[in-house]
């Protein structure tokens, strides 16, 4: 038996066929809207769930530490390549290496440059270096008293003002055969700081001594 049309309650009676027309055409668009949220939502989730892999999954690269310089080894090298013997002072092994390499102008130089808990020790090693060469790396201060540390007679520079002197606050030098030997600190660098390198200078310097003619 065939249906009649459907009667609409509000209308009171059955529906044209415009108005099953619109009211079908009406329901279609409120499903597809309702199909494109679900559709954004579950992109949204797979987006969120692919970076989520990427930032959590995926191993992160970083930057290797650089190795640390081996000042020995270094002087080794650079001194059989100069015809010299260079000193590597036995320091503390919490001290940084900044610097370890030949330096200087009129006057050529091994230098070697740590980093303490604070501050700088420089040790400096200058070849053939004439008498007033130590006093004029930092800043022209003077001798004031000399100092025995482990058997090596040192000069010491007591600087007063710091801010004058390059931020160089205490300072050792001795000769070492026709080489002379410079240690100083700077920054917060106190004089026993300075002392601990020279100590570490002491064998070495009293080689280079027994080597002269």
């Amino acid at each position: 038996m065939a249906k009649g049309p459907r009667v609409v309650a509000e209308l009171g009676r059955p529906e044209t066929p415009d108005e099953t027309a619109a009211r079908k055409a009406a329901s279609s668009q409120v499903y597809r809207s309702s199909q494109n949220v679900r559709n954004l939502l579950a992109a949204l989730i797979v987006t969120v769930a692919v970076v989520a892999v990427i930032v959590f999954a995926v191993p992160r690269g970083s930057v290797p530490e650089q190795p640390g310089i081996d000042v020995a080894a270094v002087a080794t090298d650079v001194g059989s390549g100069i015809g010299r013997q260079l000193v590597a002072p036995e320091v503390p092994e919490a001290w940084r290496v900044n610097k370890a390499e030949l330096a200087g102008d009129d006057v050529q130089t091994w230098e070697i440059v740590y980093a303490p808990a604070s501050g700088y020790v420089n040790v400096q090693q200058a070849f053939d270096a004439d008498a007033g060469w130590a006093s004029r790396q930092i800043s022209g201060s003077r001798t004031t008293s000399t100092e025995t540390i482990d058997g090596v007679s040192w000069e010491v520079f007591e600087i007063p003002d710091p801010a004058r002197a390059g931020n160089i606050s205490y300072a050792l030098t001795t000769q070492a055969g026709t080489d002379t030997i410079l240690v100083y600190g700077g920054g917060a660098i106190d004089a026993e700081t300075v002392r601990t390198a020279a100590r570490g200078l002491a064998t070495q310097i009293v080689e280079l001594q027994e080597e002269t003619p």
